[in-house]
């Protein structure tokens, strides 16, 4: 009996040590350090909408933010995806597991975000997509462990769908990119014109690394749409516009919708190509004082303006390590808490808020690209058409999804 009462007290001894220890790991930073991970697209054809530019913002957030969080060191680490949903998972499950990486950030490519996303919840960690649209990352794929900052397909398609539709573009064929990304993007812009009572005819579906978009582009030319979609990304996008005007697709009456712009691509472009086209963005360096004097300290490293993803990166960062300051910890859930509870107020949005669906909700912005002619000089690209409330440009949440929000 006495063997007993000894064994009973030597475990309620355990268990009470075993509390105090799980309440000390609750405050302050777990292994004395907070690893932020970019995981990113370093060299394919994403690499311009992310890579260098996504490593660069974090970065210049950490420095920004003194290098130091709670006393204890902030440490980067980057690996490259290579637009492999496998690898990408792979590198976030070592991540997570061996070299204790707190938050992951950027994950440009949907189909990869989503799978991260829903790792960074098994293993309780925090992951902050900047780089990757689909809008199912806050609807069926949400998670209480990641944010959607920057954009989406929702509010890209609200943007551009609503403004070509007022502009007379009510028929619409898609050239859409066949992965995750493509076919939200297709599905929200198609839900926008049905709503505004426009049609959509048609829709074909190319290979994200396809190198020949000819026999999609006559399909959208047969389909004789007023308005062709393009609802892809990267250099597969540059190009469609390259060839759609080699085509002729313009100058037989079809308008040319880019769902998916970033200023990257009118570099490439050029505004000889790009003039016209209409687009919805975060993020524009010269909208204001405040962007304009962060886009200067960004293209002194990487020689260009920074765009809605990098912008995005940088604001994340930031907002991310003041909820660790805010909580006195890096524990995920106290940390996600707080990022909910903070409201963003910087150079990349005004009252932003993060919701129960992990949506950042915050302004979009329609514009149209200048004519070479209304142009003042290299990157003067956008013309503003119109501001987007917060509220308005991303889905209700009556009408989402995700599992976390609570309805009725």
């Amino acid at each position: 009996m006495v063997t007993v009462c000894r064994a009973a007290l030597a475990i309620s001894l355990a268990v009470t040590v075993g509390l105090g220890s799980a309440a000390a790991l609750a405050d302050g930073v777990s292994d004395n350090v907070v690893k932020i991970g970019v995981l990113t697209d370093m060299s394919g054809q994403f690499s311009h909408e992310s890579g260098e530019g996504a490593v660069t913002a974090v970065r210049m957030a950490i420095e920004d933010f003194g290098g130091k969080v709670l006393g204890k060191p902030i440490e980067l680490v980057v690996a490259d995806h290579q637009n492999k949903p496998d690898i990408a998972s792979g590198i976030a499950r070592k991540w997570f597991d061996i070299d204790k990486v707190d938050m992951i950030a950027n994950l440009i490519n949907s189909s990869i975000a989503l799978s991260v996303t829903q790792l960074a919840k098994e293993k309780d960690r925090i992951a902050i997509v900047n780089g990757s649209g689909s809008s199912r990352l806050t609807g069926d794929g949400c998670t209480p462990n990641s944010i959607h900052y920057a954009y989406d397909t929702y509010s890209l398609a609200k943007g551009t769908g609503t403004a070509m539709m007022k502009a007379g573009g009510t028929s619409w064929y898609f050239l859409t990119a066949d992965y995750a990304f493509g076919h939200a993007l297709e599905a929200d812009t198609s839900a926008v014109i049905k709503a505004l009572g426009g049609q959509v005819l048609g829709a074909s579906r190319y290979p994200v690394e396809t190198s020949d978009q000819s026999s999609f582009l006559l399909q959208a030319q047969a389909s004789k749409a007023k308005v062709v979609g393009l609802a892809g990304s990267g250099t597969v996008f540059v190009n469609a516009v390259k060839a759609a005007q080699e085509f002729g697709i313009q100058k037989n009456g079809q308008t040319l919708a880019g769902l998916l712009v970033w200023i990257t691509d009118i570099k490439s472009l050029g505004l000889e190509t790009a003039q016209g086209l209409v687009l919805t963005n975060a993020f524009y360096w010269d909208r204001d004082d405040e962007t304009r004097a962060f886009s200067k300290r960004f293209f002194e490293r990487m020689k260009r303006p920074p765009h809605m993803g990098d912008a995005g990166d940088y604001s994340s960062t930031m907002h991310y390590l003041r909820a660790i300051e805010a909580a006195g910890t890096d524990d995920a859930k106290a940390v996600m808490a707080k990022m909910r509870e903070m409201p963003i107020n910087d150079f990349f949005a005004k009252n932003g808020r993060i919701r129960e669906d992990g949506r950042m909700v915050h302004d979009m912005y329609v514009y149209e690209v200048k004519k070479p002619q209304e142009s003042k000089g290299e990157w003067d690209y956008y013309k503003l058409r119109a501001v987007i409330p917060g509220d308005e440009a991303f889905r209700s949440l009556k009408d989402s999804s995700c599992p976390l929000v609570k309805k009725g």
